[in-house]
Formats: structure tokens, C-alpha cells, sequence
């Protein structure tokens, strides 16, 4: 059982202080939101690509849990001070639970990390059948990044759907890479002509005025009827239960709104009583 961890990314974070174990904690990483009082408790001692190698060796960790390839090199510097060290790298809703099942086990609480991961599941379920009842699946484009366009990772990709929704990229949901998942042709997100675009720039305020400024996207349905939305990359973009919860609920509630607002409109008459059918 491990008793002193360093948590390199957000989401060991939060499974630890979800499951009551976050006396084990003994340094985050200061991208770390969830949970708030995190960031006043514990010392911060990563970023994403860097860290506080003497710092995480000061506070004497028997295990440091980490996130992504991206954090390989880090990993290794820890590995040749002689720290454990467990590097998740998944990509999808299942691998989300799977990892907090895993960190739970880490921390000699296998049974806790069960009980998560059902509530988890339990609320995606509940998720899924209402978004089964909606009248209408839009076609949704989800930006991650903007120079060059990036659509969303796998799990984003799955909410998606999950929540009442079609991924307008659903080719580029297996790219475990932001490389893998480029958009080459910004006209191509045009000719597919999503109904709601959302925007997570990671890191970076999305800024919906400057989607609908670019060349040729005015004749997007989503731009054209102002269905362009945010959600913070701190609920979406981080593989842990917040994407699960937060993420996946703003996600629903984003096309629940389309979905209602575009029956609506085709319950309306138009001109000589002919019913106008949505944009």
C-alpha cells in the first residue's frame, strides 16, 4: 500500500480526495482544480511537461502517479531517483474508469475505487436515456484547439454521443496524439456542417466571435443560428470523473437546448400554414 503520492496530474488527484484518501497526497500538480481546496493544501510541485524533481524527492514519495507519454521524461528523472512511478495513458470513457479503479487499488482501497467508478457509471446511464428521448441528434463539431484546428479526443468524442449528439469527426476519435486529430482543411468542418459547435481551448478563453469570423464558417448552421458554445477545458479535457460529471452534463445540456429549441421551431407555421422545418 502506498502511503506518500505525488500526483502529477489532476485526475489521481481528484479519484484520491473523491474515494477519502487524500491524507496519501503529498504534492499535486499546479494545473490542479478539482477539487479547490486541493491547490491550499497540498504543495504544487509539476506542471504538465515539467516538474520539481528535487521538491518531489524532498517530500519523500513512495509512489508518483502521472498522465500521458507526453510525461515520459519526467518519469524517467523519478524512476532514476528511485520512485515508483504508474503513468496512465488512456484515451477513453472505459479507460477512465478503469483508472480510477486503478488508483483506488494504488492506494490498498480496491473497494472504494469500485463504488466510484458505479456512481460514475450510473450517471452516464442516466445521461444516455435522456439524451435517448430527445427528438433530435445534432451534429456537433468540438474544437480543442484552434491554430491548427484540433477536434476532440476519444472520450470527448464518446460524451458526445453519449449525451444526444453526433461527432462531425468521428474518424479522428482513435488519434491518441492532438497531431493524430488535425483538421487540415477548415473547409471541411463547413461541408460537414455541424448544427453546435463547442469549443475547449486548452489552457485558453474559447472565443465563439472568432469561430464565426472565419473564412466561409458564416454558412455553418451552428454559426449561422448562434448555437457556438464553451466548455472549460478543466471539466472536458482532463481523463478523470469531473469529465464524467461536470463535462458530460454541460455537454448534454448544451444539445438538450439545441434539440428543444429546434422542435420548437418546427412546430411553428410557416407562410400559408406550411411548417418551416429547423435550420
Amino acid at each position: 500500500m502506498y502511503e506518500r503520492i505525488v500526483c502529477l496530474t489532476e485526475e489521481p488527484t481528484e479519484i484520491l480526495y473523491r474515494i477519502g484518501e487524500e491524507d496519501r497526497i503529498v504534492g499535486i500538480s499546479g494545473f490542479t482544480v478539482r477539487p479547490p481546496r486541493a491547490r491550499k493544501e497540498k504543495p504544487k510541485v509539476s506542471a504538465f511537461l515539467t516538474a520539481k524533481i528535487d521538491r518531489i524527492l524532498e517530500l519523500k514519495p513512495d509512489l508518483a502517479l502521472g498522465f500521458s507519454d507526453i510525461q515520459a521524461d519526467i518519469a524517467a528523472k523519478l524512476i532514476r531517483h528511485g520512485v515508483e512511478v504508474h503513468i496512465f495513458n488512456h484515451r477513453s470513457v472505459a479507460g477512465i474508469l478503469r483508472t480510477v479503479k486503478a488508483v483506488a487499488a494504488l492506494a490498498g482501497c480496491a473497494g472504494k475505487g469500485e463504488r466510484l467508478a458505479a456512481e460514475l457509471e450510473a450517471g452516464l446511464d442516466s445521461i444516455r436515456e435522456r439524451a435517448a428521448r430527445l427528438p433530435r441528434r445534432p451534429r456537433v463539431y468540438f474544437e480543442e484547439w484552434y491554430d491548427p484546428l484540433i477536434s476532440g479526443i476519444r472520450w470527448v468524442s464518446e460524451l458526445i454521443e453519449l449525451a444526444g449528439g453526433e461527432d462531425c469527426f468521428p474518424e479522428f476519435r482513435a488519434g491518441s496524439l492532438a497531431k493524430d486529430r488535425i483538421i487540415a482543411d477548415p473547409g471541411e468542418v463547413v461541408r460537414r456542417a455541424p448544427d453546435l459547435i463547442i469549443g475547449s481551448w486548452c489552457g485558453r478563453k474559447f472565443r465563439p466571435e472568432r469561430v464565426a469570423g472565419r473564412d466561409g464558417w458564416g454558412a455553418i448552421p451552428a454559426v449561422a443560428h448562434g448555437r457556438v458554445h464553451e466548455v472549460k477545458s478543466s471539466l472536458i479535457l482532463q481523463p478523470g470523473p469531473a469529465a464524467l460529471t461536470d463535462g458530460v452534463a454541460a455537454l448534454h445540456r448544451i444539445i438538450r437546448d439545441w434539440a428543444g429549441a429546434t422542435d420548437r421551431a418546427a412546430a411553428v407555421p410557416g407562410p400559408g400554414g406550411v411548417r418551416e422545418s429547423p435550420g
